[in-house]
């Protein structure tokens, strides 16, 4: 599992979504969770098809936010149960006070920190709520004010697998030096 995880935004993006991740994946390979919920299913599934070959060619992972999304990595959010066929990688978002299922292969925790992508939610967890939930058997990213390389890199001391990030690298004017940046951070 890469220890970036980049989650989509395509109305954010100041280029077509498309090009925002191929310019991004210059700065290394990361998880792209397709999240985008503005658009109809089928404009999805053509994107993540789209979407799926220039990943790979660059060693990413392709992460599809919908859990009857025929795929075979999906991240779901708290309210949706894990779907059968079960996807071979399957990530869950958990916020602060939530339990982690310990049947997940990866989760995202927040808020960490204060978040323009959703202002006012929270309260954020800092990095002693971060850590508090670290160490378990499932490896957690910190999401949520991780707005660069500093904040990456205090989520990783903190005990977390990664970070993900939205707004950091879906409205970046240069997305290729915002990855590597964040990348740099997680090593």
């Amino acid at each position: 599992m890469h220890p970036l995880l980049v989650v989509s935004d395509a109305p954010r993006c100041p280029r077509p979504l498309a090009e925002q991740v191929a310019l991004a994946l210059r700065g290394g390979p990361f998880a792209l969770v397709l999240r985008d919920k503005h658009l109809p299913w089928e404009a999805r599934l053509a994107l993540a098809a789209a979407l799926r070959p220039v990943l790979e060619d660059a060693g990413g992972t392709l992460i599809v936010a919908d859990p009857a999304a025929p795929v075979a990595a999906a991240h779901l959010s708290a309210r949706f149960p894990v779907p059968a066929p079960r996807p071979a990688l399957l990530g869950r978002s958990v916020h602060a006070g939530e339990r982690i299922d310990p049947g997940l292969d990866y989760c995202t925790y927040s808020p960490v920190w204060p978040t323009a992508s959703k202002p006012g939610y929270g309260p954020a967890a800092g990095t002693d709520g971060l850590a508090a939930v670290c160490g378990g058997p499932v490896p957690v990213f910190a999401l949520g004010g991780v707005t660069g390389p500093d904040r990456a890199r205090a989520a990783r001391e903190a005990g977390a697998a990664g970070v993900a990030v939205m707004g950091a690298v879906m409205r970046a004017a240069d997305p290729e030096r915002a990855v590597r940046g964040l990348r740099e951070a997680l090593l």
